[in-house]
């Protein structure tokens, strides 16, 4: 085939609307050697066949401002390209049918200011003024996003496919991947074959990009790499044409499952029902191209009666079209983007639930600024591959959990919602034990986790709401014991990675701010920054030998931060080895925790012996552990690492020890509150990789003055001279009722100024208690303080105190006890 190269740059695997705009960014960022192949036709897997909504808010700011970017970009296509995109801004409408529903949908509008998007909650008047058809029954509150839009998905692919070959890309039809040639830890070129098998050949390249939509799991095999994904159907209808029917907006109504999209004078009636069908479990058929599924009236049945009552105009209008076409779904509702763990140029853009049109422009430009910087242009953590576990490739995992997660974009999204399918694979050497205690488990990176327990008698199971939830008073009493006697908790969860070797002191020194030329048993508390000062991890180190190093990781990043240090590595002599499920940890943590310590180990845990940011070995009950002296939570308490072969002798010990001192066991909300009122950063949410380590008031972990030169320490340098753009502060509300959870606006002297970052309630404060950034580019501390702060919690806005140091304990005596 003389029109494809020998040799490219990039070869982009996938031709829908995906792989179209990467290649149409590269294009952009100028690349030229740029080669996009396509087993059959341009769009004709999933994106021919999508519903075209193009909405701009999304769960975070982030994904919000790569929304913003799609309707831009597709708005102004068409002058470029001359393809029509028939993107036109229609403006949307979604109603609540229940309170807790209204609650969300506000809290949303909330969040949509803080992001700067427009936005208003909506009278039923209003509703029905611009959405004449409805039938008001029922609607409890409604809000109106008016600068939000549609647009045809086939040309926005065919106007970017364009856009990359007038920047010199080979955008290549009929062309499979036959095989991804490896190298190590490198691809190093593709085979192909032409759909009629006459002609075949390699293309050589120095990157692949995975953009092959529903096929993006089988690709990833060939590469290499996990791309958990599988295939659902959905399923919309087309009504006949409807006399005198003109442009309406987008209406969603979540409580029934359902979106109305006004087309061409018709109206598309689409559904995200809470038990999806899972299709394609052995495999995509090779022939497959602009197919459709078998129809399943029975299935749509339940949606389409609800929605000739809330649109009865459908009622009369009849059905032109029943379709039921394939869309791809990850196991937590989040794409996938960026480079791949376990390789180091498999690059991957898929898995787009059902939101692929609206999310193309913006996951193709910042996927293009990846490749270009060769470091994320900005905090990309919700959709980063990096956070997929091993196991979650796995096909019957997936296809247990797929049958929830297209629900779960209609669903109510209840703080602290907990995946009810695909759970119990990955189980701490504690969990029977703390299941006969009354844990009530949650599932974070595949672990099932104890967060909270409950009281005999009671429930063991959550029940949801916007609300104090059914758990809020266990957890109480679990952080009253922490604060005031002794909790324990299970934290075998969190990552733990070995570094060792002649030259791990000195890695460890480059990959990491902190300082690790330490004695042995000495625990250094620190960032892997990148070269700007963001926060790569947030990471304890502990020096277990000359040669050898533990760092400890939060659980759902140990994949990331392992892939951040072997990435790093260079030419230094060291072996870094996942040890997470070799050893249970529990965390003894308040002011008796020393108390219980000495009743069951002949160990020393004075000040003197094991003072705080110490390890020492021990023996305990009949067994032998390590104890490191430091805490999440704010108090006087050891973690305890023991060899997953005596943690249920070693956790018996301790329970049966702690029975006459009242001993409780906690989960990890306690955990979360706790850790909130002590102003502790939590990555991903309070800290990132774009969030410079001195503006989140970690400088003292970061030690510019060691000899040793460290990644971004120059930032840090310029940072601490220069002062802080922003300042991460603790805030707490005036009222004792309201909740917080995170992304609530901030409020300085009556205006927007941010977001808070995460939230949760100070049971020992007595309020909510928040994290959010405050911009302060050239102010002193002082000034920052000497305004006054509201919190905008579901439209109304609520007084805070702030602070820069911790509210609780800020001389952390308690924990140095």
């Amino acid at each position: 085939m003389a029109d494809l190269p020998g040799k490219a740059r990039v070869v982009i695997i996938g031709g829908g609307v995906i792989g179209c705009s990467v290649a149409y960014h590269l294009t952009k960022k100028g690349w030229s050697d740029v080669v996009l192949l396509e087993r059959k036709q341009l769009t004709s897997g999933t994106t021919w066949h999508a519903a075209g909504l193009i909405a701009q808010l999304r769960a975070t700011a982030n994904m919000t401002k790569l929304a913003k970017y799609s309707q831009e970009l597709y708005g102004s296509l068409e002058q470029e390209t001359g393809v029509a995109t028939g993107f036109k801004r229609c403006g949307s409408i979604t109603v609540a049918l229940t309170e807790e529903r209204r609650e969300e949908i506000y809290r949303q509008a909330a969040m949509a200011r803080a992001f700067g998007v427009e936005v208003e909650e909506i009278s039923n008047e209003r509703v029905q003024e611009l959405y004449p058809h409805i039938n008001l029954e029922d609607v409890k509150g409604a809000v109106y996003l008016p600068l939000d839009g549609q647009g045809d998905p086939a040309n926005i692919a065919l106007a970017l496919a364009k856009g990359a070959r007038q920047g010199g890309a080979v955008v290549k039809e009929r062309t499979k991947v036959t095989e991804i040639v490896k190298q190590g830890r490198k691809v190093t070129g593709v085979d192909w074959v032409s759909d009629d098998g006459k002609d075949s050949g390699h293309i050589e390249c120095d990157m692949v990009v995975n953009c092959a939509g529903m096929w993006g799991h089988e690709v990833g095999r060939m590469s290499g790499v996990n791309v958990p994904l599988h295939a659902c159907e959905h399923f919309y209808i087309v009504t006949e044409n409807i006399d005198g029917m003109t442009q309406l907006p987008v209406l969603r109504v979540p409580d029934e499952c359902a979106y109305y999209k006004e087309d061409a004078g018709k109206i598309l009636l689409g559904a995200f029902e809470p038990n999806a069908k899972p299709w394609a479990m052995n495999g995509i058929p090779e022939t497959f191209e602009f197919d459709q599924l078998p129809e399943d009236f029975d299935h749509f049945e339940p949606i389409l009666e609800a929605a000739c009552n809330r649109v009865p105009l459908l009622a009369e209008a009849g059905i032109h079209t029943f379709f039921n076409g394939p869309e791809s779904f990850t196991p937590d509702d989040a794409y996938h983007l960026g480079l791949a763990p376990e390789m180091d140029n498999v690059w991957v853009a898929a898995g787009f639930n059902s939101i692929g049109i609206q999310s193309a422009g913006g996951a193709g430009m910042a996927l293009a600024e990846w490749m270009d910087g060769g470091e994320k242009p900005f905090d990309l953590g919700d959709v980063d591959i990096s956070r997929m576990q091993p196991f979650q490739g796995n096909k019957k995992y997936l296809f247990e959990r797929s049958k929830e997660t297209l629900g779960l974009l209609y669903a109510d999204h209840y703080p602290y919602r907990q995946k009810a399918t695909a759970r119990g694979v990955r189980r701490t050497p504690f969990h029977h034990h703390l299941l006969e205690q009354g844990a009530v488990m949650g599932e974070l990176a595949g672990w099932e986790r104890a967060n909270w327990f409950a009281n005999p008698g009671q429930e063991r199971e959550y029940q949801y709401s916007w609300k104090r939830q059914n758990w809020f008073n266990n957890s109480a009493a679990e952080h009253r014991a922490i604060r005031e006697n002794v909790g324990m908790y299970d934290m075998s969860s969190f990552g733990k990675i070995r570094v060792e070797g002649p030259d791990a002191e000195a890695f460890m020194n480059y990959v990491g701010g902190g300082d690790y030329s330490v004695p042995t048993g000495k625990i250094v508390y620190t960032q892997f920054l990148n070269r700007t000062g963001g926060i790569e991890a947030d990471v304890t180190v502990t020096r277990l030998s000359e040669l050898a190093y533990l760092v400890v990781t939060p659980a759902a990043t140990r994949l990331a931060d392992q892939t951040w240090m072997e990435r790093h590595k260079g030419d230094f002599n060291v072996v870094i080895t996942d040890v997470t499920a070799g050893e249970g940890v529990l965390a003894v943590m308040g002011p008796n925790a020393r108390a219980l310590l000495q009743k069951v180990s002949p160990a020393d845990f004075s000040n003197e012996v094991n003072p705080f940011g110490t390890a020492q070995e021990i023996e305990i009950g009949m067994g032998i552990a390590r104890v490191h002296r430091v805490t999440y939570v704010g108090e006087l308490g050891w973690e305890v690492y023991v060899s997953s072969d005596m943690a249920g002798h070693v956790f018996e010990t301790l329970h049966e020890a702690g029975q006459d001192m009242d001993l409780k066991l906690c989960g990890m909300h306690m955990m979360d509150s706790a850790r909130i009122e002590k102003g502790f950063r939590h990555f991903g949410h309070d800290i990132t990789c774009e969030d410079h380590v001195v503006d989140a008031g970690l400088g003292f972990a970061v030690k510019v003055n060691k000899p040793a030169d460290f990644i971004g320490k120059q930032a840090v340098i310029e940072r601490k001279e220069n002062g802080p753009k922003n300042r991460l502060v603790q805030f707490k509300l005036t009222d004792a009722e309201p909740l917080l959870f995170h992304n609530e606006p901030i409020l300085r002297d009556g205006e927007y100024v941010g977001y808070l970052s995460s939230g949760n309630y100070g049971h020992t404060l007595g309020a909510a208690v928040g994290l959010g950034y405050v911009p302060c580019e050239g102010e002193k501390a002082a000034d920052v303080l000497a305004s006054t702060y509201e919190i905008d919690v579901c439209g109304v806005k609520v007084k805070a105190e702030a602070s820069l140091k911790p509210m609780y304990d800020p001389k952390s005596e308690r924990v140095k006890a």
